[in-house]
This record gives C-alpha cells, structure tokens and sequence, in this order.
C-alpha cells in the first residue's frame, strides 16, 4: 500500500474542499458539453448572425447591388410622393380630379420642385433660404386669399383638362 507524502495530501484535501463548494458538472448524454445540474441544456436552433461583412446583397457584383438599391429608394420615394400629393389634394377635390391635376402638371413645375428639394436637403442655407420662401409665398397667398384662391382653382382646372386629355 502507498502511503501518501505531506504534499499529496494537501493537494488532495484542496481538491476535495474545491469540489465540495462548486456544483458537480453533469455529462449530457447526446453532446460533448457539461451543464450545471438544474440547468438545461438547450441547443440553438436558430443560426448565429452573419456579421455585416459576410452579407452580401442579390448579385455578387457590388455595382449591381448598389443600382438595384438606389432603384428600389427612388421608386420608393417615387411612391411614397404621390400617396402625400393625392392625399393633400384629396381634401378638397374627388380622387380622380386629383388623379389628373397631378397628371397635368407641367415638366417645368415637376424640375422646379425636384430643384427646390434638392437645395433644400443639401445645405442648411438652401433649407432657410427655400424654407424662408415657402413661408413669403404662404403668408402672401394668405393675405391675397380672395384672389390667390381663384387663382389657383383655374390653374388646376387647367392641369386636370390637361391630365383629362393624356
């Protein structure tokens, strides 16, 4: 029989009191891994998260993705536009009747705005200075209503004959 020497045996105690203080790890039976006991061992069946350099967009080409993105953006916004403008002039006109001045507006009118716009969202002074006018032309369409609203009934008459006839 072996008898163990001084070191043994305090190697052998402090496995032990660490044993004692720490809950036993159980083997599950169809993985390699340990679990605490009360703890189930749940696998994830989702997949881990691709990380943003591993995904990749329809087509291998980067050019291609980048199109079918900005087309998809545009036709968005396209969209997203003409539901604002029809709703604004649903208020006060029949859905069909806005259907048509939207139709009759001019390629002139429809690059003004698209201008506007885009000097407004490029600079902060482009965004006073297109924002300070919408404000002048509002205040003074108000101060002119009898006249300004006349107006702008016949100019819309006019686009929605316009929009009647294509």
């Amino acid at each position: 029989m072996a008898t163990m020497t001084g070191q043994d045996e305090s190697d052998a105690a402090v496995e032990a009191a660490t044993a004692a203080e720490t809950p036993a790890m159980v083997q599950t039976d169809s993985t390699s891994e340990t679990v605490a006991p009360g703890k189930s061992s749940r696998k994830s069946k989702r997949k881990p998260r691709p990380s943003p350099r591993e995904l990749v967009g329809p087509s291998p080409n980067d050019h291609t993705n980048l199109a079918i993105a900005d087309i998809a953006l545009r036709g968005g916004s396209f969209l997203a536009r003409r539901a604002v403008e029809k709703a604004l002039l649903g208020k006060k006109f029949t859905p069909s009747k806005a259907s048509a001045i939207l139709k009759g507006r001019t390629m002139g009118e429809t690059m003004l705005h698209r201008t506007l716009a885009r000097v407004a969202m490029t600079s902060i002074p482009g965004a006073i200075v297109v924002g300070g006018g919408l404000i002048a032309k509002t205040l003074y369409d108000r101060s002119k209503a009898r006249t300004a609203q006349a107006a702008g009934e016949e100019k819309l008459a006019d686009m929605a004959e316009d929009g009647e006839e294509s």
